[in-house]
């Protein structure tokens, strides 16, 4: 397929006019899909695509377009060509874009993550056995995923990364249920095994009656799932230079007064992962790690093409909001954590996250699936669902207590408009009078 693309590239070159120039994005997949229902498998497919988009230049103006491509010179050069038409109509109607922003001298390359991904066969039969008697529900995703860019400069790049994702949940009764997750690049099946297992244990602790909790503040660990849903609320505008330049970051006040995080917190985003393709649709080479916060402090923003060049700052992100982030481990022992909680709430999920007050980075949720109450260092009973309501300031500033050493890659599940290659790797986090409202 990298060939096929540089060579859609070459030949779209040749039907360029006068000084335009011509940037194409490539994106596309070869995935294996497969749904589970009462642990079995109910729905397998497969899903190959291609698509591409042309960004058609001239001066200052600028169109772009997009095409699902069929994989033959003979079928898409005749699409291509009529759009390649259509954008250069349309420039021709369209003002000088001020934040138009692209390489020109950007260097080409080749990336192939290496990954060990089982045959699906094989995979789906280690699903099978090892959730015997479960009511597993489930979707499996694997496959290559692909990234290419070309311009009529001359600049050729591409990526490819093969991945895995389960992604399932256990149902025990009424709004009862374990939700677990299974992804990376190597397929170890002792460790499905081990987290079955994890989900089995869980489980039997949903069959007790559940512990109805008063509003309050409580001693809490967040597992790396549920501070996934605390640290998508931060990137929502957190991270991005554009955000905090026009004052709608809802860290501002790290950005502006000082603000400051527990020095235990360390949050980069890890492009060197190899999920996400090393380039920009722009051209731009993504630097290896941008630190995000540093010991507690803010430190640097994910800056966009069309930010760079507002700002007068130097690109160093596809986009900003993180697709890599990645949070440094602590000290605190994952063996140790029911102890070290005592007696307060051992979450695992959380969902409908939102701010309660943005400029304050203050956020609201719900606790799902296993959340458990523990007392004495010993879990007790599931919970009843509760809303949180409390500042991120405090929740991973002067309320943390620690953060684990062990941490979890997590892969986004989604799948609108292709297999996100997004990814996360988090510990989990220790936190002392976390306010629950209702």
């Amino acid at each position: 397929m990298q060939d096929y693309f540089f060579t859609l590239a070459d030949a779209l070159q040749a039907q360029l006019r006068g000084t335009e120039t011509l940037l194409l994005s490539f994106d596309g997949e070869d995935s294996d899909f497969v749904r589970f229902n009462h642990g079995q498998v109910r729905q397998a497919g497969g899903v190959t695509r291609r698509a591409l988009t042309l960004d058609l230049i001239e001066a200052d103006r600028h169109a772009a377009g997009r095409a699902q491509l069929a994989g033959s010179l003979e079928q898409d050069m005749p699409v291509l060509r009529h759009l390649l038409n259509d954008l250069r109509g349309q420039r021709a109607h369209l003002p000088a874009d001020p934040y138009l922003n692209y390489t020109t001298d950007g260097p080409s390359g080749e990336t192939r993550v290496q990954s060990e991904l089982p045959r699906r066969d094989h995979a789906l039969e280690a699903i099978v056995d090892t959730s015997q008697g479960l009511d597993l529900v489930g979707i499996w995703a694997a496959g290559a995923i692909y990234a290419g860019f070309a311009s009529s400069l001359g600049q050729r790049n591409w990526h490819t990364c093969e991945s895995f994702n389960f992604d399932w949940s256990c149902y025990h009764t009424g709004d009862k249920a374990v939700k677990v997750n299974y992804a990376g690049l190597r397929w170890d099946s002792a460790e499905l095994q081990s987290r079955m297992q994890d989900a089995r244990a869980d489980l039997e602790i949903m069959k007790r009656p559940p512990r109805t909790i008063e509003p309050g503040r409580y001693r809490v660990y967040l597992a790396p799932r549920a501070l996934w849903e605390v640290l998508e609320m931060m990137a929502w505008g957190g991270f991005g230079l554009k955000s905090q330049r026009t004052g709608q970051s809802p860290l501002i006040l790290m950005q502006t007064e000082g603000q400051r995080l527990d020095p235990a917190v360390n949050l980069s985003e890890h492009h060197g992962r190899g999920f996400e393709p090393p380039f920009t649709s722009e051209g731009f080479a993504k630097p290896e790690r941008v630190s995000l916060v540093v010991n507690g402090a803010y430190r640097d923003s994910l800056i966009g093409a069309r930010s760079a060049r507002e700002y007068g700052a130097r690109v160093n992100a596809a986009g900003e909001w993180p697709a890599s982030l990645e949070m440094a481990p602590g000290t605190l022992a994952a063996r140790e954590v029911i102890d070290a909680l005592d007696t307060g709430l051992y979450v695992n999920n959380l969902w409908y996250p939102n701010f309660s007050d943005r400029n304050r980075a203050r956020i609201t949720g719900m606790t799902r699936f296993a959340c458990f109450w523990v007392e004495g260092g010993e879990i007790r009973a599931p919970i009843d669902v509760m809303r949180f309501d409390d500042s991120i300031f405090r929740m991973l500033g002067e309320n943390l207590l620690g953060l684990t050493h062990e941490r979890e890659l997590l892969l986004d599940p989604g799948t609108y408009g292709g297999r996100s290659s997004h990814s996360v790797e988090l510990p989990g986090a220790l936190i002392e009078g976390l306010a629950f409202t209702l």
